[in-house]
């Protein structure tokens, strides 16, 4: 088996002293963007690979990360507008653990809105690439904005949080949405309720690529078929909440027809989709109707349900792309990964025992 190719071979190949390699290898700024990227594809071409065991003694010895070649992450959103994003509880959160997460690794999380005028991919990368900033992170992109990323990908070690944009394929980083709704629907299930319902507006459902009705039709196929309640996927005006974080809840005539043909026992959803509607029937939880939240914030202490670890997102997408930088890992991957968080279950008084019938 052949030995493994050091970076001293590659700076003999490309007649440059070793410490240019290194450099240019870790996409210092320091090196003129087509030296390094002369250097990257010779050693690519000789077939190096960083030696992990090697790097991790180097870190021991000078007492660094070894993470920390590049000293800015970017944070790329793509919103109706520069903050928008901030709006939704969701996407605020895998911002701010993102940014913890970077700051305890050694890195600083800089925010780049891609609707900013005459700012394009292409440019972009020009000027992330010129400042040495070698990894970003792909976030908060509006379905509307679904064309593919045309970054200079050869440049950037990269991770994606959410859906969008579909393309590139990039690793990525959500909340198991499948999974958060099947769990809700079987702690319903076990507390003894057996027609169950589900509320959410489409663009939200749309926002996750259909998780949220996948994992509910999935998981409603082990309740007997007679009780399977269809989902209530209501058109609204707003897909995404307002400067003042507000959502359209669902009409309050199509909830009464759907409540009145189907009967429910339970409703799981999120409180500003349904709360207002349920009081402006004079509906109450959990004496006519309970109820599971599968947003629950903390502070919520009433309702059962789902917290979502946004947070747990963003540091994970952070973890991710700091190994990346770590193992030089630029561009696109050949084998791109998904990386899904679980949400906590919180029991609450709106989800009492049910005494069987």
């Amino acid at each position: 088996m052949a030995g493994r190719i050091t970076q001293a071979e590659v700076a003999r190949r490309a007649g440059v002293h070793v410490t240019t390699v290194s450099l240019a290898l870790r996409n210092h700024p320091s090196l003129p963007a087509s030296t390094r990227e002369r250097i990257q594809s010779l050693a690519d071409e000789m077939g190096y690979r960083p030696d992990p065991m090697l790097r991790a003694l180097i870190a021991y010895r000078h007492k660094e990360k070894p993470a920390n070649a590049a000293t800015t992450l970017a944070y790329l959103t793509h919103w109706g507008s520069r903050w928008g994003w901030k709006a939704s509880p969701a996407h605020a959160d895998f911002y701010s653990g993102a940014a913890a997460r970077a700051a305890q690794l050694g890195y600083r999380l800089e925010h780049f809105w891609l609707g900013e005028r005459a700012t394009t991919p292409r440019s972009l990368s020009h000027s992330l690439a010129a400042r040495g900033i070698a990894g970003l992170i792909v976030a908060s992109h509006r379905w509307e904005n679904d064309a593919e990323l045309q970054m200079d990908w050869k440049r950037f070690c990269a991770v994606k949080i959410d859906f969008f944009p579909h393309s590139p394929h990039l690793h990525t980083v959500t909340n198991d949405q499948r999974a958060i709704i099947r769990l809700a629907l079987q702690r319903v299930a076990a507390a003894g309720y057996r027609r169950i319902g589900f509320v959410m507006p489409r663009w939200w459902d749309r926002f996750v690529d259909q998780a949220w009705s996948a994992g509910f039709l999935a998981e409603q196929q082990n309740l007997p078929e007679g009780d399977r309640v269809p989902i209530l996927a209501y058109a609204s005006a707003r897909p995404e909440p307002s400067a003042s974080g507000g959502h359209t809840p669902v009409p309050a005539r199509e909830l009464k027809a759907w409540l009145d043909r189907h009967r429910p026992e339970a409703l799981i959803s999120w409180a500003p989709f349904v709360r207002p509607r349920l009081a402006d029937l004079g509906l109450r939880i959990p004496r006519d109707l309970a109820y599971v939240d599968i947003f629950r914030t903390d502070g919520d202490s009433e309702a059962a349900g789902i917290r979502q670890n946004c947070r747990r997102v963003g540091e994970l997408a952070v973890e991710l792309l700091a190994g990346q930088l770590t193992q030089y890992s630029f561009g696109v991957p050949e084998f791109p990964t998904s990386t899904l968080v679980g949400g906590t279950w919180f029991d609450g008084p709106s989800l009492p025992p049910r005494t069987a019938v």
